[in-house]
């Protein structure tokens, strides 16, 4: 088979069903490969049937410690996990301030990670091919540590490495933490794809930028890309619980363009999902030429 691997991973599949709706069509009419499960998702009990439908769909978790929605544990068993509301922290920058100062247990975050996994395999019958969380917070090290544990303890071959190519602080972090995680999986022996876009571009990945991402990194010698996106199909009850901005019916216009699928053929991109990901130490197209993106930036 010619071609680099493509991997089009649409996060956040059961936070409404709307949102789901948008996922599903982003697969059946577009480029999406893959998915990440929200186990906490308020949809996600109803819209984890409609993936049975679709097998050729990769499946794996998002796991999540922050956001809008409350822990699938209770507070007593994840004290350090949520506020007085009972539910998340509601974004990564709240969790970093109370990470860095000590407020945040690890072992509550393993622990309600452990759940979420539960959840997903032994209640709904899901059979992962990858793990990622809510909002990249698996870029700490501390994190790090529990995802790539739990992948390798349940079987689980890949993981996502998030990257930027912001300028400034936030970016430098980001790209310090990324050439850490990648190392710890390359010792856990769970396999990645070498390039990753999306995270820069999160809830803004117009057919445009989409475009231009997909050719920025075909341009490197990754043997396996990673586009993240948020296609969806929102109603104005998701829009005002999730006032994130996010550009969703857009992502899926985009996602769905016969215009897109041609740019993917002229950069000779096959696609496919994280089950599709070579085992570590397999040489495949691209491999071995220069290492991931993020390794010198």
């Amino acid at each position: 088979m010619t071609g680099r691997l493509l991997v089009v991973n649409a996060d956040d599949y059961g936070l409404s069903e709307g949102i789901s709706r948008g996922i599903l069509r982003a697969h059946d009419a577009g480029v999406v490969t893959s998915v990440s499960v929200l186990a906490v998702g308020p949809a996600v009990a109803r819209s984890v049937a409609w993936l049975r439908e679709r097998p050729a769909l990769g499946v794996g978790a998002h796991l999540a410690v922050v956001g809008e929605d409350p822990p699938l544990l209770s507070a007593r068993e994840v004290p350090t996990l949520v506020g007085r509301s009972g539910s998340f922290r509601p974004g990564w920058r709240a969790f970093m301030r109370a990470a860095v100062a000590g407020r945040v247990d690890m072992a509550d975050v393993e622990r309600e990670f452990r759940a979420q996994l539960d959840r997903l395999v032994d209640g709904f019958g899901l059979a992962l091919s990858h793990l990622d969380t809510h909002q990249h917070l698996h870029l700490y090290p501390p994190v790090a540590r529990i995802v790539a544990r739990l992948a390798a303890e349940r079987g689980i071959g890949a993981v996502r490495v998030p990257r930027s190519a912001a300028p400034g602080p936030r970016g430098w972090v980001i790209r310090h933490w990324s050439r850490a995680l990648t190392s710890r999986l390359e010792v856990a022996q769970l396999a990645f794809p070498q390039a990753y876009g999306g995270l820069d571009e999160a809830g803004e990945l117009t057919l445009p930028r989409l475009e231009a991402l997909v050719g920025t990194l075909a341009r490197g010698p990754a043997g396996v890309i990673e586009v993240n996106c948020h296609p969806g199909e929102p109603t104005a009850k998701d829009r005002a619980r999730y006032a994130w901005g996010y550009r969703w019916e857009e992502e899926l216009a985009g996602l769905t363009a016969p215009s897109l699928r041609q740019t993917l053929q002229r950069l000779d991109l096959r696609l496919g999902s994280f089950r599709d990901l070579p085992s570590p130490g397999v040489r495949g197209p691209g491999a071995g030429q220069g290492g991931p993106p993020g390794r010198t930036g």
